[in-house]
């Protein structure tokens, strides 16, 4: 019975020729490749191929709409960091930092982060894929990888190719899957063979018609930056050879090949050319100049090339009024307020965010995470993605009551910043304090003893205070005071005996006993009265 072929012998057996049903088509061959400006439709055609090195030449470094937009992207992705992080029941915790990501921080001699995702979004762009690897200076590869050399290294996309397997040996089969990657340098160098855990593959958009490969954005817009190519080439060549629209001169058929020729000659010195531009065209001998082509404006060149440039912005993901293309720069829409800010969120949610995540889980491949850990990406310090002060200061002045407003509702502080950070309401169950309102009354469970000891108490309290005022009056006997606080019935008080009160003395004092008869003498008429005395 023949023995199943092993992984390493399939790889071996590539190698020497054999199995080839194991290999994929590479990507790009550069047997395939021609100038971006020789396609199959002529040479006067500029047609970008679909290889690495055509994309490269054709879009990126002679198309400036692709390049602002491809530089926008990474200006942008360029300003993550990345730092672990833990997820509970779904959610993500706090960021922290470990040991593990020192490589990420400095993924080789004088790199930083910056300049491997600049790498990453770079190939990603151009090529749909960006494959990483570990080396060190000692020519291992991948998880052999050791000591304080050890880096993080980029495979050229067109070099590199995935091999595909299936336990059933069907490549198109459910279970195929990747088993290899092999980069194989230009110019003859060793081939390298890895395995799938050793290597970062970053595809941020997925090829339709492959199991695993990426696609370049750039591939939809094939035909708009064919044309926006050939606009700008439209632009060069009537500076140079007109400066103005073309026209044809028409001779009288009687002129002589000789005066013919010295007539074009001056003519293309005096007037070919944007340094000759606008200058005054004198004519002799029968000439006439008739106008063959439309000017710019006739032709709405603005707008034929706006259109193509907006559609590539789309394409990249990338706000046409950010990147400064002149259709979006027209008209009062980028002057309306918040439609500058609308486009920027736009750009940050909708396209850094998810290339961030990705890139996350991407080289996370080349990482040990401590235990429960991911990677994830940290976007507090980049600038692009701060909103203005008035907004941060509304947000901030909204988070704060919330908290504010959970707090006094009587959560536990810690529940309710935690809550307020996620925009999760989960966050707050169990963990109330048992406390409510802003005097944080207790809520306990009802006593009717205590209760009626309470109102009891109380009720004592104003019987008492009503009978000190009754009885401080003296209006009232005691007796009846007493009875009528303690029956609540105002009918049963009696009035006391008031005392007789002699009017005019001092203070109202009783008169206790007659008062004292007068003397005889001062009696009128008496012994003592000087009326009787005569």
């Amino acid at each position: 019975m023949m023995k199943k072929p092993t992984l390493l012998d399939r790889i071996k057996g590539r190698k020497a020729g054999t199995l080839k049903a194991w290999e994929e088509r590479p990507f790009w061959t550069l047997e395939d490749f021609r100038s971006p400006f020789l396609g199959a439709l002529g040479a006067d055609r500029e047609r970008i191929e679909n290889n690495f090195a055509g994309y490269v030449q054709g879009a990126y470094k002679k198309n400036g709409a692709v390049f602002a937009c491809m530089a926008a992207r990474q200006m942008v992705f360029c300003e993550a960091r990345f730092l672990w992080t833990r997820f509970t029941d779904g959610r993500r915790g706090d960021l922290f930092f470990a040991k593990e990501l020192e490589i990420l921080e400095t993924p080789w001699p004088g790199g930083t982060t910056g300049d491997l995702l600049a790498h990453m979004i770079q190939d990603a762009d151009l090529a749909g894929n960006a494959f990483l690897t570990l080396a060190d200076d000692d020519g291992n590869y991948g998880s052999a990888a050791k000591g304080p050399t050890r880096r993080v290294v980029r495979m050229r996309p067109d070099q590199v190719e995935m091999l595909l397997g299936s336990h059933s040996g069907d490549l198109q089969a459910l279970d195929t899957k990747i088993i290899a990657f092999v980069y194989k340098p230009a110019g003859g160098h060793q081939e390298v063979t890895l395995l799938p855990s050793e290597v970062a593959h970053f595809s941020p958009v997925p090829d339709p018609v492959a199991r695993f490969r990426g696609m370049s954005w750039l591939t939809p817009v094939l035909r708009e930056i064919e044309s926006d190519s050939s606009a700008t080439l439209h632009k060069k060549n009537f500076f140079d050879h007109a400066a103005v629209p073309n026209i044809a001169v028409k001779f009288d058929r009687d002129t002589s090949e000789e005066d013919f020729d010295e007539f074009v000659q001056k003519f293309k010195e005096n007037h070919q050319g944007a340094m000759n531009a606008y200058k005054t065209l004198f004519l002799m001998g029968g000439a006439d100049v008739t106008p063959l082509t439309m000017d710019f404006k006739a032709l709405d060149f603005a707008n034929i090339v706006g259109k193509g440039e907006s559609r590539i912005a789309a394409a990249a993901g990338v706000p046409a009024s950010w990147v400064g293309f002149s259709e979006s720069l027209q008209g009062s829409g980028l002057n309306s307020q918040g439609v500058y800010a609308a486009a920027r969120r736009r750009f940050a949610d909708g396209t850094m965010r998810p290339l961030w995540r990705q890139a996350a889980a991407t080289l996370q491949q080349l990482l040990t995470p401590p235990a429960g850990a991911r990677l994830w990406y940290d976007d507090r310090d980049i600038a692009f993605l701060r909103e203005d002060s008035k907004d941060r200061a509304e947000i901030f002045k909204t988070e704060m009551a919330t908290i504010s407003q959970g707090i006094m509702a009587g959560f536990e502080p810690e529940a309710v910043i935690a809550a307020a950070r996620d925009y999760d309401v989960t966050e707050l169950a169990n963990s109330h304090s048992g406390l409510v309102s802003v005097q944080m009354q207790s809520t306990r469970v009802p006593d009717p003893a205590a209760d009626k000891a309470r109102e009891d108490a109380e009720l004592f309290e104003v019987q008492a205070r009503a009978a000190a005022a009754l009885a401080g009056s003296g209006r009232f006997t005691p007796e009846s005071v007493a009875e009528a606080v303690a029956a609540g019935d105002i009918s049963l008080l009696k009035e006391a005996e008031m005392p007789t009160v002699q009017p005019g003395l001092p203070g109202g004092q009783p008169q206790d006993k007659e008062p004292a008869q007068e003397p005889d003498n001062q009696k009128p008429g008496g012994a003592g009265d000087d009326r009787n005395s005569a």
